[in-house]
């Protein structure tokens, strides 16, 4: 029975969450959270102060303890919105990195939004109809319109609770300039995504996160909800508290329940944020969940460990939908790209005995295929170097920035230039998948040369491996020839020879 950390190093508080796959379900064993204002400094001057990062990496020590106590084989760590914008993260990373031992993965607003989508359809059982899932966190506010299980919009917005109380209030309670400052703001990057949240029509509205909570705990206390409703804030109940909560002073909100000490000094520019989300998205109300980033990255731990899962499914699928959308944009040859796909696919079944990759390479050589002409929407001049940039950089959901790195070092040689040492492309990666990178390269070169007529004119290629050579048989389709993919394969001869120590033939049959 495998066991996950997640580690969420958030703007304003630090969590952690170690669960235990246990047959296809992951079961929580362990859970901790402390609030160490990591952006706070940060939204203001744009570095992590001195003592939030200290508090940080004494918080990040108990958690690595409480870790080993458990035995867990994996550990995914992320930071968030303070760690994208401080102009000293680095610092921090590696100050993280000698005290635990841990690398710190910095992940996206949109990444954010993908990973507590797949924690919260893993999980829960959300309905068919199309929702809506907030997540109000202390930097960012990421929004996911999901239908079907599939993320159809996702946007992240700069309206984290502790980035707008340091960024528009002066005062305790807030004055009403400073009120109507914030609203203005927030109004205006809400607009950014309302019209699309409208025209869906979302029957659920998921909330995740502290002041979610918070907000739901005090809305169950002043209006007696009972049962399921007392997770259920409506939006005519968020005005009245948004209203109460505006003219109270901090010791006041921190009596209230549900607030507490910590949540009192930011709730206001939270609530603010969720009554303007509510009112311009035209929704009636949220439910809150205590699903949250770290059950992503748990269900992604657990989905790459077992794809049977049902977050594995998920995986797979958003993952698919994420590739898909990246054709479409770069203006790829759909139908090529699936041609490529399959006869990569067949390749690496067939010379499994010679390549002898890990089995996860399978899925990134097919993301590969999929994606290796996105280069030319910049430009054929130079396209597989685009191409590598476009994979290493865009937002390709499902994937981390390493296996981004290794899918595009996959695509970056499919010219004259080959796989070495010391390319830029192979130092980001480590010793054992750079020899990986060079095997499932040549794979998909040879996919490429099955398809290059771009005619449909290989129908299938079979594989003989002999002793000290490999035979490939081009069966053609109809009548069409297969001189040109007979030409190409040809060429790879030197570079099979070179990487698998055979010899490669290939004829039409």
């Amino acid at each position: 029975m495998p066991t996950f950390a997640a580690v969420d190093i958030g703007s304003n508080s630090v969590r952690l969450k170690i669960a235990r796959l246990t047959g296809r379900r992951l079961r929580e064993i362990h859970e901790d959270r402390e609030v160490t204002r990591l952006g706070e400094w940060a939204f203001r001057t744009g570095l992590l102060s001195p003592d939030a990062m200290a508090l940080t990496v004494k918080v990040l020590r108990r958690f690595h303890r409480e870790v080993q106590n458990t035995g867990a084989e994996s550990v995914r760590v992320v930071g968030t919105s303070a760690l994208r914008d401080a102009r000293n993260s680095r610092a921090f990373l590696e100050w993280v990195r000698s005290a635990t031992g841990w690398t710190v993965e910095i992940i996206s607003g949109v990444e954010e939004a993908r990973l507590i989508h797949l924690g919260l359809v893993s999980t829960l059982r959300v309905s068919s109809s199309p929702t809506l899932m907030l997540d109000l966190g202390g930097g960012s506010c990421e929004l996911t319109i999901s239908n079907q299980g599939h993320i159809r919009e996702t946007v992240s917005l700069p309206l984290g609770a502790v980035r707008l109380t340091n960024e528009f209030f002066r005062h305790d309670p807030p004055r009403k300039t400073e009120l109507r400052r914030l609203r203005g703001f927030a109004a205006r990057e809400i607009g950014r995504i309302a019209e699309r949240v409208v025209r869906a029509r979302p029957r659920v509205v998921l909330a995740t996160s502290g002041t979610a909570a918070s907000l739901a705990t005090l809305c169950h206390g002043l209006y007696k909800t009972k049962g399921p409703r007392a997770t259920m804030v409506s939006r005519i109940q968020l005005r009245h508290v948004a209203k109460m909560l505006a003219r109270l002073p901090l010791e006041e909100r921190k009596k209230l329940s549900g607030v507490g000490p910590k949540r009192a000094e930011i709730i206001v520019a939270g609530v603010v944020v969720y009554d303007e989300l509510l009112e311009r998205c035209q929704l009636s109300g949220f439910r809150y969940s205590p699903l949250g980033l770290r059950d992503g990255l748990l269900a992604q731990m657990a989905a790459e460990y077992d794809r049977s899962t049902r977050s594995g499914k998920q995986l797979e699928s958003e993952r698919w939908d994420s590739i898909r959308a990246a054709v479409e944009h770069y203006r790829v040859d759909m139908p090529h790209a699936l041609k490529v796909r399959e006869a990569a696919m067949q390749l690496f079944a067939a010379l499994k005995p010679l390549h002898q990759l890990p089995l996860e390479y399978r899925e990134w050589l097919s993301a590969a295929a999929m994606l290796y002409e996105v280069g030319d929407y910049v430009n054929r001049s130079g396209r597989h170097r685009h191409t590598h940039y476009i994979i290493s950089h865009s937002e390709i959901l499902g994937y981390t920035p390493q296996q981004r790195s290794i899918i595009a070092a996959m695509a970056r040689y499919l010219g004259k230039s080959r796989p070495a040492a010391g390319d830029e492309p192979m130092k980001t990666l480590a010793p054992a998948d750079r020899e990986h990178v060079r095997r499932a390269s040549l794979l998909l070169r040879l996919a490429r040369a099955l398809n290059l007529g771009r005619s449909g004119a290989v129908e299938q290629a079979k594989v003989q491996l002999q002793s000290g050579e490999a035979k490939l048989a081009l069966v053609a389709k109809g009548r069409a020839g297969v001189d040109l993919e007979l030409w190409a394969v040809e060429k790879e001869k030197s570079y099979f020879r070179e990487v698998f120590g055979r010899e490669l033939s290939a004829a039409a049959v």
